[in-house]
């Protein structure tokens, strides 16, 4: 059931949607955790690099959706919900990045370069399609895309070859997202203090968190490469 949020003074300042907007900075505040602590592992490589950039891109995205999107929209036009927008747009696409820098060394290569041209042809387009008409709904598909077609579906290959720990905590990260997903898109709320806007942000945390340790996880651990076929024949003809 839709529950419409209504609005609080505090000193006399008019706050829309309080709530939701608590919720939006309480998934900022877990994911510039996840930053700051993922910044001071030293560790230099690309996975790393997206994993890090994914956190710092989203706390900014959400933070910019709980104050400008939510609480304060009245002193803005709508169109100011296209910088939230189009940031976490940016933040799962490198969370899409880091998926598949991750399994490069045990996948074909070509799958590898396919799939990272299409990360960009993707973001662009649907970057382009919510610039252009303002609707979220490319915003839901984007994401709905990003993590359960490329991040759950490289994850749960590396999972299945090498049980890494990372990549299990990337696919619960990814269920309490499709979690939180369905809930908003259905309109599920408990009250007007706690409508499905709040729900979801909740659920979007723990995912972050999740997330979060998967990433600890696969920065400690990064996978070893698995040579092809053809390669391993040549090295025992060699040897031969």
């Amino acid at each position: 059931m839709y529950y419409h949020q209504p609005s609080i003074e505090i000193f006399s300042i008019r706050i829309n949607e309080p709530v939701t907007m608590l919720t939006d900075l309480l998934v900022s505040a877990v994911c510039f955790y996840a930053f700051i602590n993922l910044t001071i592992i030293p560790v230099k490589n690309k996975t790393h690099l997206f994993l890090r950039y994914y956190f710092l891109s989203m706390a900014i995205a959400t933070f910019i959706g709980g104050v400008i999107g939510h609480g304060f929209l009245y002193l803005f036009s709508f169109a100011w919900k296209l910088p939230g927008w189009l940031t976490s747009m940016f933040s799962i696409a490198l969370l899409e990045r880091a998926s598949i820098e991750y399994a490069r060394k045990i996948i074909n290569p070509k799958v590898g370069k396919i799939f990272a041209w299409i990360n960009i042809i993707e973001l662009l387009t649907f970057m382009t399609l919510t610039f252009t008409s303002l609707n979220f709904f490319f915003v839901e598909v984007h994401s709905a895309y990003g993590l359960l077609v490329v991040v759950s579906s490289f994850n749960l290959f590396v999972y299945i070859k090498t049980k890494s720990k990372g990549s299990k905590l990337f696919l619960t990260a990814v269920a309490f997202a499709a979690i939180a997903a369905i809930i908003f898109m259905n309109e599920w709320g408990i009250s007007k203090w706690f409508n499905h806007f709040d729900i979801s942000h909740i659920l979007m945390a723990v995912s972050a968190y999740f997330f979060y340790k998967g990433a600890k996880a696969e920065i400690a651990n990064p996978l070893k490469e698995v040579k092809s076929k053809e390669v391993k024949s040549k090295e025992v003809k060699s040897e031969e």
